[in-house]
């Protein structure tokens, strides 16, 4: 019994963590945001892309990350995101020109895309259902805290040391959760389907334009582009949602939306 229950809590700690760090990362960049702006001399137009770029890659590369991870492995998949995003926060860290660092941004985004998912992935199915509304509640609260810590933390972080801890934070996490995973977070697969190329591209092209549209409107002159944008997202999407009706495995299956809690939460 005690030999499970420590199992359970490095399950539960592993997978809080991943989504922590993905959640805190979105909002801890905000306090360092004139910080940022002052050390590259630039406007807040473009400053506002250092905090963009990171939701943009999120919501772009999404779906496909938790079809990788139902193919291949949620646990590996996982792994493989908090690396990728160790990895952009280390780039971010050294970036010494926006444009470096708004690439770096994409990076980091490309991999808390698969860390949220994945981390609930992993732990709905090693979880018995009996107590898994009590896991996934402490692992949503735990990532809700996230969005408190996150702001806090980065005025701290700025106040005391130089904006770039504020990722430098994350590189011990990331390989601690990598180190730890394989011993203590099991594998496991979905339905290992070949992922439809065409449905993945539709789907992020979709997300890439109505976000990028969205943020971009705040900061364009004449609105021209944000709109154009936005029709190209909306006519991808909506192409994306009419062959998610009609091929054999579709990479978001919309039955899923009759089920009405299903619903209503989205």
């Amino acid at each position: 019994m005690e030999n499970r229950q420590r199992q359970f809590g490095w399950l539960l700690a592993l997978t809080s963590l991943g989504f922590f760090m993905a959640m805190m990362d979105s909002m801890i960049v905000t306090t360092a945001s004139t910080a940022i702006k002052i050390d590259f001399d630039i406007s807040e137009a473009s400053l506002q892309w250092a905090l963009n770029a990171y939701n943009v890659a999120i919501a772009a590369t999404l779906l496909v990350g938790v079809a990788l991870g139902d193919r291949f492995g949620r646990r590996r998949v996982y792994n493989l995101g908090i690396l990728v995003f160790t990895l952009g926060s280390v780039f971010c860290a050294l970036a010494n020109r926006m444009p470096l660092l708004i690439v770096a941004r994409v990076i980091a985004g490309i991999g808390a895309s698969v860390m949220t998912p994945m981390s609930m992935a992993i732990l709905t199915a090693a979880v018995p259902v009996a107590k898994r509304g009590k896991a996934l509640g402490i692992w949503s609260g735990i990532g809700g805290l996230a969005l408190i810590v996150g702001p806090a933390l980065g005025g701290l972080i700025v106040a005391k040391l130089t904006w770039q801890w504020i990722f430098w934070i994350n590189v011990p996490l990331g390989l601690i959760v990598i180190g730890l995973s394989r011993f203590y977070l099991p594998e496991s697969t979905g339905v290992a389907t070949p992922i439809n190329l065409m449905d993945a591209g539709l789907s992020m092209l979709a997300m890439t334009a109505i976000i990028w549209a969205l943020a971009a409107s705040s900061t364009s002159i004449n609105g021209i582009g944000p709109f154009v944008g936005l029709i190209i997202g909306l006519v991808a999407g909506t192409w994306f949602i009419k062959r998610q009706q009609h091929v054999v495995a579709p990479l978001m299956p919309l039955t899923l939306f009759k089920k009405r809690i299903f619903t209503m939460g989205n």
